[in-house]
């Protein structure tokens, strides 16, 4: 049985598998969890007793051997419930909090993101504008370090930005064009919500410049992909400009 959703519930990963091997066992034996698990023995006595403690396994002494058994499942469910109200109490002070993250903001502010997480993270926060400007780098066909997983990624949230109506402006690298997404296919692009445009041909660079908001992201793809963020209205209005004077509205 599959209960890596326990993760969601702040299980650890041997957590998780022990449980399923109580659970599978009905009545289990350190042996018997162990065969199971492949676990070793010391891990697996530390890991039970964490179990115990959190309420969602108990324990028979007989002979001076213990056997282990789950507590009723519906101790899980009222775990859900419990981190389900304490999120919503949380979500309820987010407007509080970013109240006081911008009476509290600089001018200028300067973030890094590190790592394909990190990335994700920046690209997430791309779709609460409206659209974003893009200038530099192309589709990942040069990139050969970036992860297999972090493309699959890319595609879905292209997806996903063009569901969300989010218009993307692309200033390519000259000769490049994303995956699906012909230079010359306006009905397609208007479909995707995107908007082509290239370089001149001696301006490549392998770096994305993204203006989104007031923010300005450098991003360079890699195994482990690096983003510089500015937020700032005057380098945004900069960075802008330059961008204008090489855009040509494909429709």
């Amino acid at each position: 049985m599959d209960l890596t959703g326990l993760k969601e519930l702040g299980w650890s990963e041997g957590e998780v598998r022990v449980y399923a091997a109580v659970l599978e066992s009905g009545i289990g034996s350190l042996n018997k969890i162990q065969e199971k698990t492949g676990i070793e023995r010391r891990n697996i006595y530390d890991i039970l007793n964490k179990l115990i403690e959190k309420g969602f396994v108990s324990y028979t002494l007989e002979k001076g051997k213990k056997t282990y058994q789950c507590i009723h499942p519906g101790k899980i469910r009222e775990e859900i419930r419990r981190r389900t109200t304490a999120l919503r109490k949380l979500e309820e002070k987010i407007p509080e909090v970013e109240d006081l993250f911008a009476a509290h903001k600089p001018s200028i502010r300067a973030e890094v993101y590190r790592g394909n997480e990190g990335i994700k993270a920046l690209l997430e926060e791309v779709l609460e504008y409206g659209e974003s400007y893009w200038m530099g780098g192309n589709s990942f066909e040069d990139y050969q370090a970036v992860p297999k997983g972090l493309q699959i990624w890319w595609e879905n949230w292209m997806k996903r930005r063009a569901q969300a109506k989010h218009l993307m402006h692309d200033l390519v690298s000259y000769g490049t064009h994303l995956k699906g997404l012909k230079p010359g296919d306006v009905e397609e692009q208007k479909k995707q919500c995107y908007k082509y445009c290239a370089l001149p041909k001696g301006l490549y660079t392998p770096m994305v410049l993204i203006v989104f908001g007031d923010r300005v992201a450098q991003v360079l793809w890699s195994a482990q992909s690096f983003a510089f963020v500015l937020e700032s209205e005057k380098m945004r209005d900069s960075y802008l400009k330059y961008f204008k004077y090489f855009w040509k509205a494909p429709w």
